[in-house]
């Protein structure tokens, strides 16, 4: 079915045919689609309502060659051993969300191929800028990002990220700030169950500074702290805990940084004889959403990914604009206090368990 006489239909609809209805200048509409220049909220108002009244869509190939634009960024994430998917997703979600703000589609590429993938990525014009996740601090694909042209953001920090942008959430501070909470609390032997063995061996940045806080506020406040990769399955957090426990009896707080073995922590340790957080209290660096669900609910810190992923978009797009932007951003850290964290015990009896 066509559109109706002297309206042309929606397939056929160009940027003239809605500045002509609208009663503006072809320059206005594009304007108003573009953000670019500031138009009043009536000729705005009054645009849109042709732009939906004639179903005008604009055309993203013609757009791009206008531009020499792909109007798409890549979001590079090797799904790898240890990653926590769920927060992972979150991520993905607040950098599509956004991206779409801006007038970008996500282009999300997983195959683990390191710099051999990025140079890909950078030759074929597909995107216009990159956002790479699951950095290390020694990352294979720095020195590329340095000689390529194609703009970049990193979700994460490498050792040395002179030259780079670089946003996340501020691991080192998140680590110290659980630490200075229970020492706040008169614990004074401490442990970290950290993320599995495979992401410390990787040197994934954000896992080596919230161990890194973890241990320098521990020196700063007295604490003794011991620190172990745990891994995700129960069977795999009760021998974590039982050895700990068995050779640091002792140990009267854990701090959590793997959201998938909270549950299983917390369903192990009454068993254990270790009642949270009578005996044991327990702080987690995980998303809000986890922490409120947990039962006990959990003291926490954390992890901002939707804000995380929208700033990395927003630096991003101010790159490719060219715009002066940080090379560092790192958002504190917020610790909620909730039930799972108490005073330390007295006197910590060895039950034989």
């Amino acid at each position: 079915m066509t559109g109706s006489p002297g309206r042309p239909s929606p397939g056929q609809v160009t940027i003239a045919d809605v500045a002509r209805h609208a009663g503006v200048a072809a320059s206005t509409v594009s304007y108003v689609l573009s953000g670019k220049r500031a138009i009043s909220e009536v000729t705005r108002a009054r645009v849109l309502a042709s732009i939906r009244l004639l179903g005008y869509h604009p055309n993203a190939g013609a757009r791009a060659l206008a531009s020499r634009r792909a109007n798409v960024i890549a979001l590079v994430l090797p799904l790898r051993s240890g990653m926590q998917v769920p927060v992972v997703m979150q991520f993905a979600t607040a950098v599509v969300t956004t991206a779409r703000r801006h007038d970008h589609d996500v282009l999300l590429v997983t195959s683990d191929e390191g710099p051999a993938g990025l140079r890909r990525i950078a030759a074929s014009a597909l995107v216009d800028g990159v956002l790479l996740m699951d950095v290390e601090l020694d990352d294979a694909r720095v020195p590329l990002l340095r000689e390529l042209a194609l703009p970049s953001v990193l979700i994460g920090f490498p050792a040395e990220a002179t030259g780079l942008t670089c946003v996340d959430l501020d691991f080192h501070e998140a680590g110290a700030a659980c630490v200075a909470h229970l020492a706040g609390l008169g614990h004074r032997r401490v442990a970290l169950l950290g993320a599995p063995a495979a992401v410390y061996e990787r040197g994934t940045g954000f896992a080596h500074r919230t161990r890194s806080g973890v241990r320098e506020a521990a020196a700063r406040h007295d604490v003794q702290v011991v620190a172990l990769p745990c891994e995700e399955g129960a069977a795999d957090v009760r021998r974590t805990l039982t050895a700990l426990l068995a050779e640091h009896s002792d140990v009267t707080a854990l701090v959590v940084q793997n959201e998938a073995a909270v549950g299983p922590v917390l369903a192990t340790l009454p068993t254990l004889g270790r009642q949270v957080p009578r005996d044991m209290s327990v702080v987690a660096i995980c998303p809000d959403q986890f922490a409120e669900q947990s039962a006990p609910m959990l003291t926490s810190v954390p992890v901002p990914a939707e804000e995380v992923g929208r700033q990395a978009v927003t630096l991003l797009m101010s790159k490719l604009g060219d715009e002066q932007v940080p090379e560092a951003t790192l958002l504190p850290p917020r610790l909620t206090v909730r039930d799972s964290t108490a005073a330390a015990p007295a006197v910590h009896a060895v039950d034989g368990h």
